[in-house]
Formats: structure tokens, sequence, C-alpha cells
């Protein structure tokens, strides 16, 4: 655009910042979405890491079957069977 009028509102190439507060003050939702959004992927990346160097372990996996003895049962006493 002639004169460096930006129009009604930044453009988002010509100038990031800018366009970003206005996005903020203008469209809120539209901005914390986006935000929220993108700081998920970061959150993951960041967090294997981090957990490593303040000595985080992962949580053993739960077993998927009941352990079954492998001696012979014992016959319970004063229950009989008629």
């Amino acid at each position: 655009m002639p004169g460096g009028s930006a129009g009604p509102f930044p453009f988002f190439f010509r100038q990031p910042i800018q366009y970003m507060r206005w996005a903020a003050h203008e469209k809120p939702a539209l901005w914390f979405s986006v935000l929220i959004g993108g700081a998920g992927p970061l959150l993951i990346l960041a967090g294997v890491p981090t957990r490593k160097y303040f000595g985080i372990e992962r949580n053993p996996v739960p077993p998927y079957t009941y352990p079954v003895p492998t001696k012979p049962r014992q016959p319970l006493p004063d229950y009989d069977d008629p």
C-alpha cells in the first residue's frame, strides 16, 4: 500500500508484532486459542528433557494380568462342599 498505511489492521507478514498486538485486542478468543494451541507442541518437546534434568522417571507399567501363584492350593478348613 502506498504511503506506508497498513489499512484497517496490520498485515501479519509485514508487521508481525503489531499484528499480534492488534489481534490480542480485537480478537482475544482467537488470539488465546492460537496461543494455547501453539504451546502444546512446545511443552511436549520441552517436557522430556526437563523431566530428565530434574531426575523424574516414568511411572512403571501396570500389570495386565494378576500373578498366579505357582505353589499348590491348600484346602481351607471348615469349608466343605456337600
